[in-house]
């Protein structure tokens, strides 16, 4: 009778233990498939994370670069603005004495080139007093000529300006289309004429000087 109970005993605490002993070993082996999955998560995140890394790096890189490339960009847009001022300064002061230097000139010749009123086209009777002087010039190197435009005071200042300049500028053009060089000209518009002894039809006018340079 005891017999038989020690084997009653033994059986169930033998399958206890094989029971125990098999739940181990599933806890094991599903603990180590986490471990392995949770391993490749984290391997796959932190890649991902360095990719990122790696392409932000990558960008701020190129910002850096665009903007260096930015600033040489503008450090040569202002060189070039900085030389095209001097330029400008330079022909400035040339003209300045040019322009001052006409007085130490002496005067050889006066020709009155008139217009109609609000005109600044060359009629055949210009053109023809014109091309007396432009004769002199070609055959002597040592003159020049001075253009002075003028207007009536009829209208306003600032349009008789222009309009003396455009005046100006017609006969100049002249000249020059006949050969004369442009350094031998010096030309200015100066506006309306108030002087009240004139008529009108006589201040509408470009005064053409010719000038020689003292021995």
């Amino acid at each position: 009778m005891r017999q038989g109970l020690r084997l009653v005993i033994v059986l169930p605490a033998a399958a206890l233990l094989a029971t125990g002993c098999a739940t181990r070993d599933w806890v094991r082996e599903t603990l180590g498939k986490k471990e392995a999955e949770l391993d490749q998560r984290v391997t796959s995140e932190s890649q991902r994370v360095d990719k990122r890394i790696a392409e932000e790096a990558q960008r701020v890189e190129g910002m850096g670069f665009r903007l260096a490339e930015t600033g040489t960009v503008a450090l040569g847009a202002r060189d070039r603005a900085d030389a095209a001022f001097a330029k400008a300064d330079e022909v400035s002061s040339r003209l300045t004495r040019l322009w001052d230097a006409r007085h130490q000139r002496n005067l050889v010749e006066t020709v009155q080139v008139r217009f109609g009123f609000d005109r600044w086209e060359l009629n055949d009777a210009a053109q023809t007093a014109l091309l007396t002087l432009i004769k002199e010039l070609r055959e002597n190197p040592r003159l020049s000529v001075d253009l002075e435009g003028y207007a009536d005071p009829k209208g306003t200042f600032d349009y008789n300006v222009a309009l003396s300049q455009r005046r100006v500028e017609a006969v100049r053009r002249y000249l020059v289309d006949k050969g004369v060089a442009l350094p031998r000209i010096h030309s200015v518009g100066l506006g309306p004429l108030l002087d009240g002894g004139q008529p009108d039809e006589q201040k509408r006018r470009v005064t053409v000087k010719l000038m020689v340079q003292p021995d």
